[in-house]
C-alpha cells in the first residue's frame, strides 16, 4: 500500500503540494496538469481523494479545488487559442503538407454545429482534455459558454477519480490502471485514424498530380 512517505516522482511532488497548501495546493497541481498534459490527471485526482481521506482537506474542498484548477488551465489555453487567432491559424495550416483550406472549413462549420457537445465531453477525454481548448479560442467561443462547458465536464471527471481516491485511501493506485488503458485505447484510435486519412490522402494527391 502506498502512504504519503512513500510516495515519490509526479505522486509525492503532488502530495507534498497538497499537503503543504491544501485545497489550493490540488488546484495547483491539477491546473499544471492542464497546462503539460505527460502530467497524468490520472494520477493527480485520485492522490487528490487519498490526501482529503487522510484529512488535509474534505472531499467537497478536493472536488471543488481541482475542478477550479481544471478550469483555470483550460482557460489559459483557451487564451492562447484567442490571442493566436483564426486568420494566423488559418495562414499556418495553408503551408502545412497534405492539408488544404477546404479541409479547415469543414472542421470550422463542424465545430460551428458540435462545438458544444465537443469542449463538455472533451473534458472527460485523455489528452484531448487540455487540447479542446486551443481551438474553442482559435474559434472564438464565447468565453461565458467555453467557461460554463468547461467547468460542467471538469467537474463530472474530476469527480469520478477524486471520490475513487477517497473510496480507495491508501489503494488510490488501483484507479491508475483502468484511466491507463483507457487513454491507450483513445492514442490507438487517434493514430490509426489519422494514419488511414494520411495514406488516403497521399494517394488522392498523387492521383491529381498524374491527370
Amino acid at each position: 500500500m502506498s502512504t504519503q512517505s512513500d510516495l515519490t516522482g509526479v505522486a509525492g511532488w503532488a502530495v507534498n503540494l497538497m499537503e503543504t497548501l491544501g485545497g489550493p495546493g490540488a488546484s495547483l497541481a491539477i491546473a499544471a496538469e492542464n497546462l503539460f498534459p505527460p502530467i497524468p490527471s490520472e494520477i493527480i485526482l485520485p492522490l487528490a481523494g487519498f490526501t482529503a481521506s487522510q484529512g488535509t482537506f474534505t472531499l467537497a474542498g478536493a472536488i471543488f479545488w481541482t475542478t477550479l484548477g481544471s478550469v483555470v488551465g483550460a482557460l489559459a489555453l483557451y487564451l492562447v487559442g484567442r490571442a493566436f487567432g483564426r486568420e494566423r491559424f488559418r495562414a499556418v495550416w495553408s503551408r502545412l503538407p497534405l492539408v488544404n483550406l477546404d479541409d479547415l472549413d469543414r472542421t470550422e462549420a463542424w465545430f460551428a454545429r458540435h462545438g458544444a457537445k465537443t469542449v463538455f465531453f472533451g473534458r472527460m477525454v485523455p489528452i484531448f482534455r487540455s487540447l479542446i481548448s486551443i481551438p474553442a479560442g482559435l474559434e472564438a467561443m464565447p468565453a461565458w459558454l467555453f467557461l460554463s462547458l468547461t467547468t460542467a465536464g471538469s467537474l463530472v471527471w474530476n469527480s469520478i477519480f477524486v471520490v475513487a481516491g477517497y473510496q480507495l485511501g491508501e489503494n488510490w493506485f488501483r484507479v491508475e490502471p483502468y484511466a491507463d488503458t483507457f487513454q491507450k485505447i483513445v492514442i490507438a484510435v487517434v493514430v490509426l485514424v489519422v494514419g488511414v486519412w494520411a495514406v488516403r490522402r497521399a494517394l488522392s494527391n498523387r492521383r491529381a498530380a498524374r491527370t
